[in-house]
């Protein structure tokens, strides 16, 4: 079953996809903010939020060197929404008595959200004819595919820490 697809329509959803991307990257930066101001018993997991941190940054330009090529620009509003949001969710596990353990399960879910969306940008990119902008959306999916497999094999550590520390004592939540 072959589809014609317009372009004016696949650039249309293209172009929101690389907003929405953009407006996410930033959320995803408010949550390691945050979740880095409380990893004092974690350090494994604070070195590895910093270096996706920068990642992200550089996730972000070139999201925005994609929207540039297509002359748009980022969506302000959204990406004040998603940063604010992304505050709100990492403060709700703040209170958690095994917030470290919370954050983990998050960032999982985060991470395969936001591989999954870079999947599909591919696919827009490919199939409406944006082929330029494919490999700098490759690069940005191999470092999502690299961090959510580090949230994976991280956890059972970070649980097991967690446990460690909360037997002896300790501030086991971060």
């Amino acid at each position: 079953m072959a589809t014609t697809i317009d372009s004016t329509a696949a650039r249309e959803v293209f172009v929101t996809g690389l907003k929405n991307a953009h407006a996410l990257e930033h959320q995803a930066m408010a949550l390691m903010d945050r979740q880095i101001e409380h990893l004092a018993n974690y350090a494994e997991v604070e070195t590895q939020l910093r270096a996706h941190r920068g990642e992200t940054e550089g996730q972000i330009q070139r999201l925005e060197t994609i929207l540039t090529s297509l002359g748009e620009s980022p969506s302000g509003l959204k990406d004040a929404a998603l940063s604010f949001s992304g505050n709100m969710a990492a403060l709700a596990h703040t209170f958690a008595p095994d917030e470290i353990i919370k954050n983990s399960f998050a960032n999982y879910a985060f991470e395969s959200f936001e591989r999954a969306s870079y999947e599909a940008l591919i696919t827009m990119a490919e199939e409406a004819g944006f082929t330029d902008a494919v490999p700098l959306l490759q690069e940005t999916l191999r470092e999502e595919i690299a961090m959510q497999q580090w949230v994976i094999d991280t956890q059972p550590l970070v649980i097991r820490k967690f446990l460690a520390l909360r037997q002896s004592g300790e501030t086991a939540s971060h």
